[in-house]
């Protein structure tokens, strides 16, 4: 209403007639900004116009820039992976097993410590057919197994993400009996194979509760692992115990965090001493976190296989390292 009445004093003068245009215009003029002498669009066409050269040398300073930092790192990289590779080709030559427990038994009796539990991580190859990627798998898992029994390793524990491994439990055993076969044959090692909730095996046999492992040329316990040990084992345990607290089975001062270590170590395994990865990156893939909070972490960049040398430098590492536990 307001704004009708203003427009209607706009349009008509004192005397009740209508303004013309010129009128109209020198009423309004005051309000106006100033005016330019070039609207937008043309100014700016003009200053584009009027830097080409400057422009041009910009872009060609960005392009010269990314292609300096582009060329920069490559050689960077070039150079750290030869380095790697002519490391990895040294430790090859100084230190090789050639499937003699007696080598490696030699190769880390300098060492002032071992781990008493190891831990690998495992990644299942997905640029192979599914039954040559298990056969990989299982053969890099037996390896293993091997190196740590002629290293005095007692405990092995075996993470790869998907379980596939814990699928075939029995065949996996076969495969790392016969390995161990190879290594030291008639004086092979008894090996246990487990996985949690999933009975164990010895040599072949299910593994009795309640007896003690027969006496041979040593002993070797290993567990495999899988995602869906980790933090979903932590989840249903904490459901667990809230259910047993709400229905008075457990008191609330009696859940602690010792409890959920006990529990944790019982049902699925204890702390590692030593985490070997056998990637160019530090990628857990679902490890167990609980598990992992006072362990050794060892990587080596720019490998991507499962090699004796890593292992023997996982085990320097480990025997150089100073465990201050807060400190």
């Amino acid at each position: 209403m307001v704004a009708a009445r203003a427009t209607e004093r706009y349009r008509r003068s004192r005397q009740g007639q209508d303004l013309s245009k010129s009128e109209r215009e020198t009423l309004i003029r005051s309000y106006l900004p100033t005016a330019r002498s070039d609207s937008p669009g043309q100014g700016w066409r003009r200053r584009a116009r009027s830097k080409p050269i400057r422009t041009f040398l910009k872009t060609q300073l960005y392009l010269l820039s990314y292609e300096a930092i582009q060329i920069l790192f490559s050689v960077y990289l070039w150079f750290r992976q030869t380095y790697h590779a002519l490391l990895d080709l040294t430790f090859s030559m100084l230190y090789y097993h050639h499937r003699t427990p007696e080598l490696i038994e030699r190769d880390v009796k300098a060492l002032g410590r071992l781990p008493d539990h190891l831990s690998v991580i495992l990644t299942l190859r997905d640029n192979v057919r599914a039954g040559k990627a298990l056969e990989t798998l299982m053969d890099e898992a037996a390896e293993i197994v091997a190196w740590c029994a002629a290293a005095g390793i007692p405990t092995l524990s075996v993470y790869e993400k998907s379980g596939l491994l814990k699928s075939y439990i029995p065949q996996t055993h076969r495969a790392m009996a016969s390995k161990l076969g190879a290594y030291f044959g008639t004086r092979r090692p008894s090996l246990q194979l487990g996985a949690p909730h999933v009975p164990s095996y010895l040599n072949g046999d299910r593994f009795p509760d309640d007896g003690s492992p027969p006496l041979s040329y040593g002993h070797l316990s290993v567990l495999l692992v899988s995602a869906e040990d980790g933090r979903e084992s932590l989840v249903d345990l904490t459901k667990t115990l809230a259910e047993m607290s709400q229905r008075d089975k457990l008191s609330i001062d009696d859940i602690s965090i010792d409890l959920v270590d006990v529990e944790l170590t019982d049902n699925i395994m204890g702390e590692p001493d030593l985490l070997i990865l056998f990637g160019p990156y530090v990628e857990l893939q679902g490890y167990p976190p609980w598990q992992i909070r006072l362990t050794e972490i060892f990587h080596m960049q720019d490998n991507r296989r499962v090699g004796y040398q890593v292992f023997l430098r996982a085990l320097h590492s480990y025997a150089k390292a100073h465990m201050r536990f807060g400190r």
